[in-house]
């Protein structure tokens, strides 16, 4: 993916789905950008051609797919069976070895006290990845002193509850939003 930051800038609300009924409702959106958070080795192609075949840029998030080892040979297979456009991941391996194969990658960390939030800095520097997605995305104050440390676009994911979640993630530097709640999506149509 040639430009990420500007597909984030242009698109700020991303569709994270979690099952078949979330795949129904995203085909018919707006939503450009869609975050797989299910599926297994049995259906991720599905999914991913029926995302594809509507327009929409497809992240599958590696770590929740059913039956595969998130090894150099799972992202292999992703690669060629869902030929998805990027990953999500929490694992450093998984970043190291989707960029290998050229995947945009998404690092997701989840700032649950100073410690996870310092270790999830350093983390992001060693390996680099494309974007970093802060969980809980109605932290703000994370999400601020994240932006000074990192050079990448950070998407702001998790509890994302109201468009009032939404402006302030934007507003504390968050350059997109992944969120569940389905209600939200229609505001990429704004």
């Amino acid at each position: 993916m040639d430009n990420l930051e500007q597909l984030l800038m242009e698109n700020p609300v991303i569709a994270a789905i979690r099952n078949k009924e979330d795949l129904e409702k995203v085909i018919l959106s707006n939503v450009v950008i869609v975050f797989v958070l299910y599926g297994s080795i049995i259906n991720l192609k599905e999914i991913c051609e029926r995302l594809k075949n509507v327009g929409k840029v497809v992240f599958v998030h590696v770590d929740l797919i059913e039956g595969l080892k998130g090894d150099h040979t799972g992202l292999l297979f992703i690669k060629q069976c869902g030929q998805p456009d990027g990953i999500i991941t929490t694992r450093a391996t998984n970043i190291k070895n989707g960029k290998k194969l050229g995947f945009c990658v998404i690092q997701r960390i989840f700032a649950v006290d100073s410690l996870s939030l310092e270790s999830g800095i350093k983390n992001i520097q060693s390996v680099l990845p494309d974007a970093v997605e802060v969980m809980p995305g109605v932290a703000s104050k994370i999400i601020k002193s994240m932006g000074k440390a990192v050079r990448v676009p950070i998407i702001a994911g998790g509890l994302i509850q109201s468009k009032k979640d939404i402006m302030e993630s934007i507003s504390a530097g968050a350059m997109a939003i992944s969120t569940s709640k389905q209600e939200l999506w229609i505001l990429s149509e704004e």
